[in-house]
């Protein structure tokens, strides 16, 4: 999981444990990926639905209502690849799911523009560290280019 995406599911969890206090039901809407991983996460961590920004405006009271009915809510632009995560063996899996967590958060910071340097001092790890991630990536996903690893990340819903 991205640490951008990682780090909203995690406040998404905070908001649920607050509003429990309250009783508040959290709704996980205005997601940008169909990573089955992420809304897992997000439901792990609490959440009672799950939208994405491009869902239809048509979708957000039926998701409260399924919530505030102790049920939970997951779009239907999701539920074919979530059901398809359970179903595929594991290798059959796009390859995003066989990269490390470190490997992601290198691919994240890069796709989003900043330098190996840069990336470095974000995850408080050497410049060579980050190459040797980086370089590690291209061969597992056989592409040559860092162009072509941002390819990579759009195609994949991590930018």
């Amino acid at each position: 999981m991205a640490v951008w995406e990682r780090e909203k599911v995690r406040a998404s969890a905070q908001v649920k444990t607050t509003a429990m206090a309250k009783d508040v039901k959290a709704i996980r809407a205005m997601a940008t990926t169909t990573d089955p991983d992420v809304a897992a996460e997000a439901f792990r961590l609490g959440a009672s639905g799950y939208l994405l920004k491009r869902s239809a405006a048509s979708e957000l009271p039926s998701a409260v209502g399924e919530v505030m009915n102790q049920r939970y809510y997951i779009t239907p632009l999701l539920t074919r690849d979530l059901v398809g995560s359970f179903v595929q063996p594991h290798e059959a899996r796009k390859p995003i799911y066989q990269l490390t967590p470190r490997q992601r958060e290198v691919l994240q910071l890069l796709a989003e523009g900043n330098s190996m340097k840069q990336a470095a001092a974000i995850l408080h790890v050497s410049p060579r560290t980050v190459a040797f991630h980086k370089y590690r990536m291209m061969e597992h996903l056989r592409v040559n280019s860092t162009a072509a690893l941002v390819q990579f990340a759009v195609r994949e819903g991590l930018i």
